[in-house]
């Protein structure tokens, strides 16, 4: 049986770790869902117990289709405590509907615990009334001119300050497919341009550029584990429950 993970190891030298499942068939769902746990709370102990309270390299989790995955056991919990240790998460979602359904009640403390939001586009009704309310409103100036014609003619002008949404529900249901918003802590969200990652100098490396460069698993494994013939070797069984008992 192979380990090599390293999970605790991620916060002591640079490492890139890639989770794949399949985006159809969620059997194994739980699986991605429990490394998270494991790899958050290995971290902190290690942060902790070894390093002072702060890991010497920052770890970046990317949980791209969160949604997908599961529900992250104490993930309201973790949120708030894990950034002092220098690690992150950043959870990529379709819809804010879709964090509701996993955490229900606490939903609001993960998204609280989130110091920067980033919204990429979408309908949903549920995102667009949050980010409406998260932009806030705008003054603008409103000037009436009246005109009564009779025997004498007279004028009238009239001038008031009204608030007005920054952006509406359905300006944001159509926001341009070019640009996104951006809700740093302590600063004004802002109107931004989405990155064009065929300018980043690295682009050429990615297999969107060139087939030749997507990674195989299947000839990775077949040289890091190959067995030879006579070779002796143990199965182990692992359950669902086996690995849960490692969270705690």
């Amino acid at each position: 049986m192979y380990d090599e993970l390293d999970l605790d190891m991620l916060g002591d030298e640079r490492t890139a770790l890639f989770l794949i499942m399949s985006d159809t068939d969620g059997t194994f769902a739980f699986l991605i869902s429990l490394i998270y746990s494991i790899l958050f709370n290995r971290l902190c102990e290690r942060a902790d117990d070894i390093y002072g309270g702060r890991l010497p390299i920052h770890v970046r989790c990317l949980i791209d289709e969160a949604a997908n995955i599961g529900q992250i056991p104490n993930l309201e919990r973790l949120m708030a405590t894990i950034r002092s240790r220098e690690i992150s998460a950043c959870l990529v979602l379709q819809a804010q509907s879709q964090l509701k359904a996993l955490y229900k009640d606490n939903m609001d403390t993960v998204i609280g615990n989130c110091d920067a939001s980033l919204f990429l586009g979408g309908k949903e009704e549920t995102t667009l009334k949050s980010w409406n309310s998260l932009l806030g409103k705008e003054t603008i100036d409103l000037y009436n001119t009246s005109v009564t014609k009779g025997n004498q003619e007279s004028h009238g002008q009239n001038f008031q300050k009204l608030g007005k949404d920054l952006m509406s529900v359905d300006e944001l249901a159509v926001m341009d497919g070019g640009k996104c918003l951006l809700q740093i802590r302590g600063v004004r969200p802002f109107l931004s341009r989405k990155y064009d990652i065929t300018k980043h100098p690295n682009y050429k490396l990615l297999s969107d550029f060139n087939e030749k460069n997507a990674f195989n698993i299947e000839k990775f494994l077949s040289t890091r584990m190959p067995m030879r013939p006579g070779e002796r070797y143990r199965n182990y069984e692992v359950t669902a429950e086996d690995l849960a008992s490692q969270t705690l």
